[in-house]
């Protein structure tokens, strides 16, 4: 009997934020699905639905009040790593982040995955994305905390290319762009992204940044990706420089002001520019670290759209 509790004080345990999300609910299934403890923290008002499915496959709920510091301390004790995949605004990506960056150091948990999954923003500066300041202001915080840091940059999720990112414009076959058709550009599935995170959870000799795309692609890629996808031969469009773009950003924003929307159409597109100007390509790519994981590429996702 003692040599079963052994094995499974052996498991890793990992503390989990941000779970009832898309992203973070794929990382708690790849790390059950990788023999970790994984306890996932929901607040009062979560997502009954999921927060039950998530039980069900194997994982540990705890409910916490992210305000409440030696609550949320107790619920990291005992964790190799603390993975933060919340998603919101300043409150949350730099205030309830902090909230659970300071327990995972009172917990005396050795490591710390931050929510940042995005191009690499640590090459932009301030002012320039909103919600890539907030990861920047974050990431002050964390490297001045005494706790080991990995943050995981992947580019833009290749999913949004099926519809939510207006890049590949399917309806007239054109593959839309600002600036430099040649500027490389680059692109994770979030099931990509998922798997590496877990892997990285379950990894205690990460660095202090991992890089990963599942594709890298210029406007004329994506227009091959496209063309090969449907069968059928897209074009480019390019609508102007990136200094209409910026124009357009301004225009749009000033249209929504007081937007307490995560990812208003401006924000998207803050985020596009970003990646046509080529400053926050991720170079060099840490895809090989994990030689498990089968990149999937653009063309497949627009495939199966």
């Amino acid at each position: 009997m003692e040599s079963n509790n052994t094995s499974a004080s052996q498991k890793p345990t990992i503390v989990l934020a941000g779970a009832t999300g898309d992203l973070g609910g794929r990382i708690a299934k790849a790390l059950l699905e990788k023999g970790a403890e994984v306890r996932v923290l929901v607040r009062s008002d979560s997502d009954a639905g999921k927060v039950n499915a998530l039980q069900k496959s194997g994982a540990t709920i705890v409910a916490v009040d992210f305000h409440n510091a030696a609550e949320l301390t107790k619920a990291c004790e005992g964790a190799s790593c603390v993975v933060s995949v919340l998603s919101g605004l300043h409150y949350v990506m730099v205030g309830v982040q902090t909230l659970l960056l300071n327990a995972a150091v009172a917990a005396g948990v050795p490591r710390f995955i931050p929510s940042d999954f995005a191009i690499d923003f640590t090459k932009l500066p301030f002012g320039n994305n909103r919600n890539l300041d907030f990861r920047k202001e974050f990431k002050e915080r964390l490297d001045n905390a005494p706790i080991a840091a990995t943050s995981i940059l992947c580019g833009m999720f290749a999913d949004l290319l099926t519809g939510q990112a207006p890049i590949v414009l399917f309806p007239i076959k054109k593959v839309m762009y600002y600036g430099n058709p040649d500027q490389l550009m680059d692109f994770t599935t979030i099931q990509n992204t998922a798997d590496y995170t877990a892997a990285a959870a379950l990894d205690p000799t990460t660095p202090r940044y991992l890089r990963i795309a599942g594709d890298v692609l210029n406007a004329n890629g994506l227009k091959e990706a496209a063309s090969k996808a449907t069968g059928e031969e897209f074009g480019l469009l390019r609508v102007g420089g990136l200094g209409l773009l910026n124009t357009i950003i301004k225009v749009t924003k000033a249209l929504t002001p007081n937007n307490k929307e995560v990812f208003p159409a401006w924000q998207g597109m803050q985020y596009m520019r970003d990646m046509f100007t080529g400053l926050p390509k991720l170079d060099p790519l840490d895809n090989n670290r994990y030689p498990e994981i089968k990149w999937t590429s653009v063309a497949e996702v627009l495939a199966k759209r």
